[in-house]
């Protein structure tokens, strides 16, 4: 029989030569790792802070990169909760737990003077078709157009409710999160783009009425503004543990939701079921 000494000597020897095992993070005890959609960033950082401060053991990472990546993360359970502007149907897997309501402004650069454009308008100018503000009611300027990357949930919540299918023209700029497009739009002569109001509110950029209807929390909840979705937290098959209780405390979170721009689910006079 081997002495304790050699027993000792043998197990540093296959630890030596055993190959290191991957780590996941994701999935330690009292951690939480999210990414995705840049639209509910701000609530989901603003969340994790809050239930941190609440539950000195949890730790909670949050990320962007967009409603797509949130999406295949959590698909491919590289993470714990994917954030997500749009529904998930290629991925049966994916649980969704809907925490919010967002809506989304068309914005302009300030010195663009236009405050109402009609479907058609903004359909026009996304395609193409109208370059040049004077077209539209506005000054005798270029329009700058600043697109969102095909990933975007955002993009996706666009096309699906102002251009109505039509696909968006690939020329002008492309941005790839909310802060990056009101910046860019405030900087840029001419310029118009969409986005989350969790980003535009109080911003130095126009947000335009749409067929005459303003932008607003009260136009969306009484199902008169058309640009809006759920914001979604998808999990890989139904949440559990520390995650469960995240999301239950995000749902169930009406001050944070609103302090951040966005409206809570309660509040909502319509509901749909494919945003």
């Amino acid at each position: 029989m081997l002495s304790s000494k050699a027993l000792a000597v043998v197990a540093l020897g296959l630890a030596l030569t055993l190959p290191a095992l991957p780590a996941f993070p994701a999935f330690a005890a009292g951690s939480i790792s999210i990414a995705g959609s840049t639209a509910l960033l701000p609530l989901a950082l603003d969340a994790a802070r809050v239930y941190q401060e609440q539950n000195k053991d949890v730790k909670i990472s949050v990320s962007g990169g967009g409603s797509g990546t949130g999406i295949s993360q959590v698909a491919g359970k590289a993470i714990d909760i994917g954030d997500s502007d749009i529904l998930a149907p290629s991925h049966p897997e994916l649980v969704d737990n809907k925490v919010a309501v967002i809506g989304f402004s068309v914005i302009t650069n300030p010195g663009v003077g236009v405050k109402n454009l009609t479907k058609k308008q903004i359909q026009d100018i996304f395609t193409g078709t109208v370059t040049n503000w004077k077209d539209v009611g506005g000054p005798d300027q270029k329009i700058v157009v600043v697109n969102r990357p095909r990933s975007s949930g955002t993009r996706a919540v666009f096309v699906k409710t102002v251009m109505e299918g039509t696909p968006v023209s690939e020329s002008g700029l492309t941005e790839d999160a909310t802060g990056t497009v009101v910046s860019v739009v405030k900087q840029t002569p001419g310029a118009i783009s969409y986005a989350a109001f969790s980003g535009t509110h109080g911003q130095s950029v126009s947000e335009l009425s749409i067929d005459g209807v303003a932008p607003t929390d009260d136009n969306i909840v009484s199902g008169k503004y058309p640009v809006w979705s759920y914001e979604h937290m998808f999990t890989n098959g139904p949440p559990s543990g520390d995650t469960a209780k995240f999301i239950e405390f995000v749902q169930k979170s009406a001050d944070l939701a609103k302090k951040n721009g966005f409206i809570a689910l309660s509040d909502m006079k319509v509901k749909e079921t494919d945003r």
